[in-house]
C-alpha cells in the first residue's frame, strides 16, 4: 500500500511539503515523514508511487553516514518509533526521521559534473550555467572537467525554482554562507561520485539543502542524494551525445512531457505501469547503492 499522506495525531503538524510531511518533537526536533508522494515540474501527482518514501528513506540515511566526516548533517540517531503513539508506528516505520531544527537556508545547492536538463538547454543558449561559462563543443551528457556549482534561489509554492548566479546568492544569505555551502557542496558531490563509481552508477548532478543551528554551523539536512534531488545513470549504458537512462523520476517526467498538459495542477493521472516501473526504478537504485529491500 502506497502512503500519500501521513495523520499523525500525538505530534503537531507544522507543514506539508511536495513529498515530506513534518511534525513538532519538541522545540529543536522536528519527525520527518517520507510519503509516496511524487512531484514533477514543481506539481504533486495524485498517484503515490509505491514504497518511494521508504527508499528515500533508507537513501538519506545512507548518505548521511558516508559523508558524515565531511559536515555536520540534521541526523539526531533517534527512532521514529519512540516519539510517536503505539497505533502510529506503522506510519513512520522505515519512512521518518528524528532531526534537529535548524533554520533552512533558502537556496538549492545544485551541483553538475555533467552537462543535462535545463543546464543543456542553458550552454545550448548561452555557452554557459548560470554565469558559468563552459568550453565550446560540449555535448548532451559530457562531462564536465571540474563539477559546478549552479544554485537555485527556491521558488513560492505552485511555481518553479530559478537557476541563479553565485553572486545573487551570496547577496540572498551572505558572502561567508555562500562560500561555505559552495565548496561543502562540490565536496560532497566529488565523495560521493566516488562511492558511486564503485556501484557502477554516475550521479550526473543533485542538489543540497543546508540549515544553521542557533549557533551558526552549517548542516547539511533534509534529503540526501536520493533519486528525487539527484540523476543517477548506469555507468555501463552512459554514452556522450545521448540521454542516458536513469534511476530517478526523470522517466515520469518523460511520460508527463508526452502529454498535452501545460504543467499547471491538475497533473494528468499516471498509467498504472508508470507507477509500477517509476516504483522499480526507486527500488533499484537503493539496491544498488545499500543493497536493502524496503519491499520486506
Amino acid at each position: 500500500m502506497a502512503m500519500y499522506e501521513s495523520s499523525i495525531k500525538s505530534l503537531p503538524l507544522v507543514s506539508r511539503g511536495k513529498v515530506r510531511d513534518m511534525y513538532a518533537v519538541d522545540d529543536d526536533k522536528l519527525l520527518i515523514v517520507a510519503t509516496d508522494r511524487i512531484s514533477a515540474f514543481d506539481v504533486v501527482l495524485d498517484d503515490p508511487i509505491p514504497n518511494k518514501g521508504m527508499v528515500l528513506t533508507s537513501l538519506t540515511e545512507f548518505w548521511l553516514e558516508k559523508l558524515g566526516g565531511i559536515m555536520p548533517n540534521h541526523a539526531t540517531g533517534i527512532l521514529p518509533e519512540e516519539v510517536v503513539a503505539a497505533d502510529e508506528i506503522d506510519q513512520v516505520a522505515g519512512r521518518a526521521m528524528v532531526v534537529k531544527k535548524l533554520k533552512p537556508v533558502l537556496v538549492e545547492a545544485v551541483v553538475r559534473g555533467y552537462i543535462i536538463g535545463s543546464g543543456w538547454k542553458d550552454y545550448q543558449e548561452n555557452g554557459a550555467i548560470c554565469g558559468i561559462h563552459l568550453p565550446k563543443g560540449l555535448d548532451l551528457a559530457s562531462e564536465l572537467n571540474e563539477p559546478i556549482f549552479t544554485p537555485a534561489a527556491k521558488a513560492e509554492p505552485g511555481k518553479h525554482d530559478e537557476n541563479i548566479g553565485f553572486d545573487y546568492m551570496a547577496k540572498l544569505v551572505g558572502d561567508d554562507i555562500a562560500e561555505d555551502i559552495r565548496e561543502a557542496s562540490i565536496d560532497l558531490y566529488k565523495a560521493a561520485s566516488q562511492i558511486a563509481k564503485l556501484k557502477g552508477l554516475i550521479i550526473a548532478d543533485t542538489k543540497f539543502e543546508f540549515g544553521l543551528d542557533e549557533q551558526g554551523t552549517l548542516h547539511l539536512m533534509d534529503e540526501v542524494l536520493t533519486p528525487d534531488s539527484s540523476r543517477f545513470w548506469p555507468a555501463d549504458q552512459y554514452k556522450e551525445g545521448t540521454n542516458p537512462p536513469s534511476f530517478d523520476k526523470q522517466f515520469v517526467r518523460d511520460w508527463l512531457e508526452s502529454q498535452d498538459w501545460d504543467k499547471k495542477p491538475p497533473a494528468p493521472r499516471l498509467p498504472k505501469d508508470v507507477i509500477e516501473k517509476t516504483s522499480q526504478k526507486y527500488k533499484e537504485v537503493l539496491d544498488r547503492f545499500t543493497g536493502k529491500n524496503p519491499y520486506l
